[in-house]
């Protein structure tokens, strides 16, 4: 067995944090990659936990010296990216490694890695459903809200690029059918 690189996108309210600790609970076992930010910590968060924090004259210099797979610049200053030696290091380790990344970051770890990159895009089973969804959470403004589901529909407009499309309307079934492609994905 060759270690697959699994990457997880989807709009937010999709389900996708809940599939993957579905997964877990069936037993599937894998290293998480550990994205970059140069944003500063929140809360708790620690350095090599949560992210690697990275000032942004930092993460620049490793963008000149083309470190990442994949990064963006979210906001003004604000990077995110994944490191090359942070996935190098986990594929060492012969395990599946899990990316939970924008669409754009998907396509990009496809790009370099090519079949060894298997690109899992969760589906909502429609925007009102999604809409629904971000309503009842009772976390975020109608703004923000509204903003979610706007970046839905890009993200979603970028699925058909995905070796797998998923949609989650019946969470036992979506989780079955992501842990089948990832074991056929092993052999």
């Amino acid at each position: 067995m060759s270690a697959k690189l699994i990457v997880f996108s989807a709009p937010s309210g999709c389900g996708k944090s809940t599939i993957i600790s579905e997964l877990r609970k069936r037993g599937m076992t894998f290293s998480f990659s550990i994205s970059a930010t140069s944003r500063k910590p929140r809360g708790n968060e620690q350095n090599g936990v949560e992210y690697y924090f990275l000032s942004p004259e930092q993460f620049r210099a490793k963008i000149a010296d083309n470190q990442f797979v994949e990064y963006e610049e979210v906001y003004k200053d604000q990077y995110y990216g994944t490191l090359k030696s942070e996935i190098e290091h986990l594929l060492q380790q012969d395990t599946n490694v899990l990316f939970d990344i924008d669409v754009k970051g998907a396509l990009n770890i496809k790009k370099f890695y090519g079949n060894q990159a298997v690109l899992i895009f969760i589906m909502p089973p429609s925007v009102d459903e999604l809409s629904h969804r971000l309503h009842s959470r009772g976390t975020e403004s109608e703004e923000l809200i509204q903003k979610r589901l706007a970046r839905a529909e890009y993200e979603m407009s970028f699925s058909t690029q995905f070796d797998y499309c998923i949609v989650n309307d019946k969470l036992d079934v979506a989780v079955s059918q992501v842990y089948d492609i990832i074991i056929s994905a092993d052999k």
